[in-house]
């Protein structure tokens, strides 16, 4: 039976419940991320994979992630979003648990496969949802306060979580840790979370589907290709029949009646602004963690779980940061505080540009942390922009594309930043001339190459310190370049988040009052 809500109505003790509710694959998601890095290990000594097939079990899946985003955003707005969250979920826990248990290494990539079809029906949903929940602006606001929040303590809870299992059981544990939280989250969804899908949303269109998996699989793979040393002419190619599907897609929706993304939201200052400031936030914080977590483990001596606890404050301050953007942003305006956070990311990277990391790991924890809470408030603010700024009825696909900037910009931070750190590296590591040609060309493609040489080598010392301090000054020039650009895009956020221009949409209902089951 259908009722009409109003858009002022104040959330209750169910509406609340029902973001619990929504936290759980959230939790999840995040929590899966984190671990599995950690079990790579242990994978590599059980399954024996080549290494394209190890490269492949992690980054198939942010590969399909991204590439599907968008469709499974705009079918959510079609035939349901709870549907699409509980056939999401569904799916999710049955492949985890076949991953766990998988007995060669092509299996786990098509089960990572499998993950990410079911896992792209996931977030967006979960967005669109709390659209609906949370009719009020601040309620809204603290709501994705609490859902951003959630993303970081899964990333904190992450290595905790996966170092513990992996300490006392199998590789496969990581895997079934989504089990019990998703039989949770299918109990609980039913009672608690109202159905919304858009009344008038046109014909499925197969077309546009295709479209978008070919414009942003080939774009993602392209970036990583580049990354990893691939061949410079094949990752361009790739990334040029991307941007080609991508011009036939905005073509098509442009042509379109009922689009399957609206391109005119992108008119909107605030969703173009928020879906800018997600990319931004997240090139940062994934390219920081790349040479973080390579020099608390291979210069600090750190192993997993020690190297996770670490980072712990720093998520936490991620978490404060993001539950205290809902009431900043009523004290001193949203502009400000995402222009706020935005200066906090690039001090972040700037402490480690302007310090020492060869002798302690302060510095740089000291960065992440101050990089965490200003990701956290801009972060929290420009979901809610990308969201808010768009109908009711359109929130998934909207949802989607914000997704789909967190992705490509956890790419690009990886591949940009990360390819940075390595190039400086490479050029400023000067090696013991004893060493054995291969034994120099190993030390020179990354750190841990480095840290393996010296431990067979009667020049360690020498060895690990000339490591130490080219690993350092690529830290540090990686870092000066993020942090320049961060500070561009913030004083670029002050111009755009000035003013939003009035774009009009399809919207068959009244702007107050969206229709659910």
């Amino acid at each position: 039976m259908s009722t009409m809500i109003d858009q002022r109505q104040k959330a209750g003790v169910r509406e609340w419940g029902a973001l619990a509710v929504l936290m759980l694959p959230v939790l999840l998601v995040s929590v899966n991320n984190t671990a599995l890095s950690f079990a790579l290990p242990a994978i590599s000594k059980a399954l024996h994979p080549t290494a394209s097939q190890l490269l492949w079990i992690v980054d198939v899946y942010p590969l399909i992630l991204a590439a599907l985003l968008v469709p499974m955003g705009s079918l959510g707005d079609r035939i349901g979003r709870r549907k699409m969250l509980m056939i999401g979920s569904t799916g999710f826990g049955v492949i985890s648990a076949l991953a766990a248990f998988a007995p060669t290494a092509g299996w786990l990539v098509a089960a990572r496969v499998g993950i990410a079809v079911f896992g792209s029906m996931l977030l967006p949903a979960t967005l669109s949802v709390m659209r609906t929940v949370f009719r009020d602006d601040h309620e809204r606001r603290l709501a994705i306060a609490i859902w951003t929040a959630g993303f970081s303590a899964g990333a904190a809870l992450g290595p905790i979580a996966g170092g513990f299992l992996l300490n006392h059981f199998w590789w496969g544990s990581v895997f079934l840790l989504a089990v019990p939280v998703l039989v949770a989250f299918l109990i609980a969804a039913p009672l608690l979370l109202p159905e919304s899908r858009d009344p008038n949303p046109g014909a499925v269109d197969p077309v546009s589907i295709v479209l978008a998996v070919l414009t942003m699989a080939p774009v993602v793979y392209g970036i990583k290709s580049l990354a990893t040393g691939g061949s410079a002419l094949q990752g361009l190619l790739v990334m040029a029949f991307g941007v080609l599907c991508g011009l036939l897609f905005a073509r098509r929706q442009v042509a379109k009646d009922y689009p399957m993304l609206d391109l005119r939201f992108f008119r909107s200052s605030r969703f173009s602004g928020g879906v800018t400031v997600n990319v931004m936030a997240n090139f940062a914080l994934f390219g920081f963690l790349f040479f973080l977590t390579q020099h608390l483990q291979l210069i600090g001596g750190k192993d997993p779980m020690s190297a996770g606890l670490l980072m712990v404050p720093g998520l936490l301050l991620a978490i404060v940061a993001g539950l205290a953007a809902a009431k900043l942003a009523v004290l001193f305006g949203v502009r400000a505080t995402v222009v706020a956070g935005l200066v906090l990311i690039a001090g972040g990277f700037l402490i480690v540009g302007f310090t020492d990391q060869e002798s302690s790991a302060v510095p740089v924890l000291t960065g992440f942390a101050v990089m965490s809470a200003g990701a956290g408030l801009a972060t929290t603010l420009s979901t809610d922009l990308v969201v808010s700024s768009v109908p009711e009825a359109k929130t998934g696909a909207a949802s989607a594309v914000s997704e789909t900037g967190y992705e490509v910009g956890a790419v690009l931070g990886t591949a940009l930043l990360g390819g940075l750190t390595t190039a400086f590296y490479q050029s400023h590591l000067d090696l013991p001339q004893a060493l054995g040609p291969a034994q120099n060309d190993a030390a020179h493609q990354t750190l841990g190459g480095a840290v393996d040489v010296a431990q067979g080598t009667p020049w360690a010392e020498s060895v690990m310190d000339s490591a130490t301090a080219a690993f350092s000054a690529g830290m540090q020039g990686s870092s000066l370049l993020g942090g320049l650009t961060i500070l561009v895009v913030a004083v670029v956020m002050i111009r755009v988040l000035r003013a939003d221009r009035k774009v009009r949409f399809h919207e068959p209902l009244p702007t107050d009052r969206i229709e659910i089951n």
